[in-house]
């Protein structure tokens, strides 16, 4: 079973400040920790990709009806609260290995090594669908 864990920046329940406010002591912690987990879950046969992304800032939105030209505006909209810091995704036997992962991530060092309790969604990634399941 595959999952994807999803990091959303600013859904820290530990009340840490950004991490672009932390000390380079405390980055290069939290990426140490990040590392190693991907390391772990790598040599368990259990991580299949994980990647940071850039920041909210440099995000685009594009929308297009498929012909016209694509319609794109700059970064996220200021009313958006929850928007993609990272993610993992995880072949795993049972949900509950998929959870006892994403409460690993959770637990990742913020300022002073204190974990950061972020919260990380934890979805199933479901398989397409059978075409001869849906006939014409």
């Amino acid at each position: 079973m595959r999952y994807m864990l999803l990091q959303n920046y600013g859904a820290v329940e530990s009340g840490a400040p950004p991490i672009t406010e932390w000390s380079p002591e405390d980055i290069q912690a939290h990426i140490a920790f990040q590392q190693a987990l991907n390391q772990e879950l790598a040599q368990l046969g259990e991580l299949v990709d994980a990647q940071g992304l850039a920041g909210p800032e440099r995000a685009k939105f594009v929308v297009s009806d498929g012909t016209s030209a694509p319609v794109i505006t700059d970064g996220p909209y200021p009313e958006a609260k929850e928007l993609l810091a990272g993610y993992r995704l995880v072949d795993v036997e049972t949900p509950d290995r998929a959870i006892e992962i994403a409460a690993q991530a959770s637990a990742a060092p913020g300022p002073g090594g204190a974990p950061i309790r972020q919260a990380i969604e934890v979805r199933e990634v479901l398989s397409a669908p059978d075409p001869e399941l849906y006939p014409e």
